[in-house]
């Protein structure tokens, strides 16, 4: 018993911010996207009404599919990418290759709107990539690339998945080398061939990686932000706004309970993905 008290007396501070920072908020939270409130005045309680507007508002609904469908091409994107540099980058005696790591790592350090920026003047109308294809003679391409709602939102995947590959890549790097050396030669003697290892000796020694880097992307996914302020603000029209910007937007807005509801509502969508895959994962005991 005093084994037991003693523990949770060293978990005490950690539980202590963990509800000051996420427990205490939360509730606060969902008793606001309960009410009507302008972020100044007295909120004025109205039940569940600030949910049947969201589904009921198209703005709100394209906000959500264009988070959802992000995420789920994002996602996908940043491992396999990620993945593939690890593979082909491992090999830590090369110079050259740690220079490519370099290379590949650094885009992720630098700050989404930033970067979003730049590409913005790559891509915009008029912009050096719309430059370059006129003078190769491909002026077949040259239009507003971002005034079109499907290209728009391929281009703001396309920069995400190219800046922050690089960070799914040094974690799959970290664990590729954390493989035993063992199991390796172990193949090798067994006369296995590299799709053999891959398959039979990587992937499976690196499950926790892949658990991580799926988990984060995920969560970033679903918060995605500054890059589409930086390329299209949301735009044509609202064909590429995410929920965050639409959260922000509707706050400033005066409809800061409405908002908030939004929060909600975009914290069970990140919620229910997140917490579905640990526990298939954890079935097959492959959770961290």
């Amino acid at each position: 018993m005093r084994r037991f008290k003693i523990e949770y007396l060293f978990a005490l501070p950690a539980l202590i911010v963990f509800f000051i920072f996420f427990i205490y908020p939360f509730l606060n939270g969902f008793w606001l996207s309960l009410t009507k409130w302008n972020g100044y005045t007295d909120p004025t309680f109205i039940g569940l009404k600030n949910f049947e507007d969201i589904f009921q508002d198209a703005r709100a609904l394209s906000a959500i599919k264009n988070t959802v469908v992000f995420a789920l091409i994002s996602t996908p994107l940043l491992n396999l990418f990620g993945l593939g540099y690890a593979l082909l980058l491992e090999n830590t005696r090369s110079m050259m290759v740690k220079v490519t790591r370099t290379l590949v790592y650094v885009p992720a350090i630098i700050s989404p709107l930033i970067m979003g920026y730049v590409w913005f003047f790559i891509m915009k109308s008029g912009g050096t990539g719309q430059e370059l294809l006129s003078s190769l003679g491909l002026n077949a391409l040259i239009f507003d690339w971002l005034a079109k709602p499907s290209l728009a939102l391929a281009l703001i995947i396309t920069v995400n998945t190219w800046q922050f590959a690089g960070m799914t890549m040094i974690i799959y790097l970290s664990a590729l080398q954390a493989v035993p050396q063992e199991l390796y030669e172990a193949a090798d003697v067994d006369g296995a061939s590299y799709w053999q290892k891959l398959i039979h000796v990587k992937l499976p020694s690196i499950t926790s990686a892949i658990t991580i880097n799926i988990l984060t992307n995920i969560i970033g996914s679903l918060a995605i932000f500054d890059v589409i302020v930086a390329l299209t603000d949301g735009g044509p029209g609202y064909a590429t706004e995410s929920l965050s910007i639409y959260i922000m937007r509707m706050s400033y807005g005066g409809s800061t309970g409405f908002a908030v509801a939004v929060a909600m509502v975009m914290f069970f969508i990140t919620f229910i993905p997140v917490m579905t895959y640990i526990a298939l994962t954890k079935k097959k005991g492959l959770a961290i």
